[in-house]
């Protein structure tokens, strides 16, 4: 086709989206077919606090072990200065 010019073959936005119909993608396919025997059940936005809290550590008791860490860190790093020959 060597009589276009390169504006008539630019692919153009508008056109695409104005189509009538999209075809949906394979994911959404395969989820329908799933779905339309076996649909999902519903499941809550965000967890339920006394389940999360349960296998949790209090807040104060990671500060504690944190704080403890960096106090380790200091005296082993101080007892090798220490040591050190001069």
């Amino acid at each position: 086709m060597p009589d276009r010019n390169d504006e008539e073959r630019e692919y153009d936005l508008r056109w695409a989206d104005g189509a009538e119909h999209k075809e949906p993608s394979a994911r959404a396919r395969m989820l329908a077919a799933r779905w339309k025997e076996n649909p999902p059940g519903p499941v809550p936005f965000r967890a339920d606090p006394e389940h999360v809290r349960s296998g949790r550590r209090s807040s104060w008791v990671s500060t504690a072990v944190v704080l403890g860490c960096v106090a380790a860190v200091i005296v082993l790093l101080g007892y090798v200065n220490f040591r050190a020959p001069y």
